[in-house]
């Protein structure tokens, strides 16, 4: 066994550092929960302030969509004017749009203040991410740090619908929206007291061009996926989708040119951090893809309230948190490339299991499935998004960060459209011919389009043909499953050799220089703010 430890060289953490990284998990959790919480209190708002269905879809996505869209703007923003100033100024503006959002009036209003929280979370995701790593500079101690960032960022996602459900039990809609106020309130207390500064002293002007092009090559292809999702594949959402291809070329082109990029493409030269990004692209394509479907069996198939399912989630979420802080212990016996590797493996047999899940029996399979399939999950996501960051240079983490995240919402919209595609054509194809005879033809016609319009098919219907409507549908949408849970399997298989093979010489990045601006950090004068140092001509004030 080849001892793969890290440079363990850089300062130890001390109290005080752990209490900060307990400030920036806070808004990560937040920020990832925020995206879910809204699947059970959106009918509650639509009813209370008018919304259609595509109002409602807007409010619904653009959090998302203007998340994704200023991620990389941001990162490389918090490089130039100060990781932490923009981390407070984000968790102001957020705080004023949560505040605004509980309290909104009107559809416009609503989706004003969601598409504020949408931006306001793009400055805070990249610097919480890129600020741990100018708070550890122990490579053993900075791994845990971002395994705990991680943890932070999947809890959140499965905990939206059980915290919405709860909230809703004995609040109005509004109250999803309120919990993170004092969250962004604390930040702003706590932040300048155990958080350094730290910015890029020769980073040069943001080039406006260049955030315009990222935004209309990045937004479009969100919007296009995610219309891919909800109607399938035709010839508007394609074309959308081209036409962010294009004018993500032309934004790659513009980027080669300038002295100082919006995205230093240089970073994609080395192998580790391109390697860490496709696994962790991919990885988030195949899983976010089937945490719908499963979602859908646990409501539609087994019949729970999306509070009840929501629960039976927690296990994988679980399981997560266990994989994710195993790795970096792990890693200082195991070379990372095996270690994410193996992680993988267990995911495609986890992937396997769901492959067996029926509609009748299937529950427990399922969660043992989906336990391991997040269990494997948590190396991939720990080390590879410290790899990510550890291997840009100290000036360009937040840019890096941002890709990291950028290329996660990315992934998540693309597997919603892919396996959602993949679940919805098995399912068409098997209900086709299973409608039980006698079924009043616009029940077949919804039953024939979603298992959702079969649900809501079967109300109308007496109890045997409800029943036997609802059993047809329950064997359709789990062979739909299982068909995407087997390409799943086989991608993660895919990906597990791709870490094998790319990531068989990298290491995990050293602790000090690696992050700390390759040379010592000095304190200021105030003592609560650091300044990097790449050479005593470069220190400049942080604050």
């Amino acid at each position: 066994m080849h001892d793969t430890s890290p440079d363990d060289t850089g300062q130890l953490a001390t109290r005080r550092e752990w209490f900060g990284l307990a400030v920036l998990a806070l808004p990560t959790l937040l920020l990832s929960l925020d995206q879910s919480v809204l699947y059970l209190a959106l009918p509650h708002l639509s009813a209370q302030l008018g919304a259609d269905s595509t109002e409602a879809l807007w409010i619904l996505d653009i959090y998302g969509f203007m998340l994704a869209g200023f991620l990389v703007t941001m990162g490389t923003l918090g490089d130039r004017i100060g990781r932490r100033k923009l981390l407070l100024v984000g968790a102001a503006a957020f705080g004023v749009g949560t505040v605004a959002a509980a309290y909104s009036d009107s559809v416009p209003m609503l989706i004003a203040t969601r598409a504020l929280m949408g931006v306001a979370g793009a400055t805070l995701m990249p610097s919480t991410l890129a600020l741990i790593s100018n708070v550890f500079h122990n490579a053993k101690q900075r791994g845990v740090a971002i395994a705990v960032w991680f943890s932070c960022l999947m809890v959140g996602g499965a905990l939206g619908p059980v915290v919405g459900g709860a909230l809703l039990e004995s609040f109005w809609w509004g109250s999803v929206f309120l919990m993170g106020a004092p969250v962004m309130v604390l930040l702003l207390v706590l932040g300048p007291v155990l958080l350094p500064e730290y910015r890029d002293p020769n980073a040069g002007r943001l080039d406006l061009p260049s955030v315009l092009l990222s935004l209309v090559a990045i937004l479009p292809v969100i919007y296009g996926v995610k219309e891919v999702a909800k109607d399938g594949w035709a010839v508007g959402p394609v074309l959308t989708i081209l036409a962010g291809v294009v004018f993500g070329v032309i934004f790659v082109a513009r980027q080669r040119r300038l002295t100082n990029p919006l995205v230093d493409i240089r970073l994609f030269r080395a192998r580790p951090f391109s390697a860490a990004l496709v696994i962790l692209l991919f990885g988030s394509v195949t899983t976010g893809g089937i945490y719908l479907l499963v979602s859908l069996y646990l409501q539609m198939v087994e019949g729970l309230s999306p509070l009840r399912a929501g629960l039976w989630l927690l296990p994988s979420t679980l399981a997560i948190i266990v994989g994710s802080m195993m790795a970096p212990a792990l890693v200082s016996k195991v070379r990372p490339a095996y270690l994410i590797s193996a992680g993988l493996a267990v995911t495609a047999f986890g992937y396997l299991l769901l492959t067996q899940v029926s509609p009748t029996s299937g529950l427990p399979l399922l969660v043992t499935g989906f336990v391991l399939a997040f269990l494997g999950a948590g190396p991939m996501g720990a080390l590879g998004t410290d790899l990510v960051v550890g291997s840009a240079p100290p000036e360009k983490a937040g840019s890096a960060a941002s890709l990291s995240e950028t290329g996660n919402h990315l992934g998540i919209a693309i597997g919603i459209a892919v396996m959602g595609s993949i679940g919805a054509a098995v399912y068409r194809s098997e209900i086709a011919t299973t409608v039980p005879a006698g079924v009043p033809t616009e029940a077949a016609v919804a039953t024939r389009e979603s298992i959702t319009g079969a649900v809501a098919a079967a109300e109308q219907l007496p109890a045997g043909a409800a029943d036997q409507l609802l059993g047809a549908a329950a064997r359709a949408f789990t062979e739909g499953l299982n068909a995407a849970a087997f390409v799943g399997a086989g991608l993660f298989l895919a990906l597990a050799f791709v870490a094998v093979l790319a990531l068989r010489d990298a290491r995990m990045p050293e602790g000090g220089a690696a992050h700390g601006g390759g040379g010592p950090v000095a304190p200021e004068e105030d003592g609560r703010t650091t300044a990097a140092v790449r050479s005593p001509a470069a220190q400049k004030p942080a604050s």
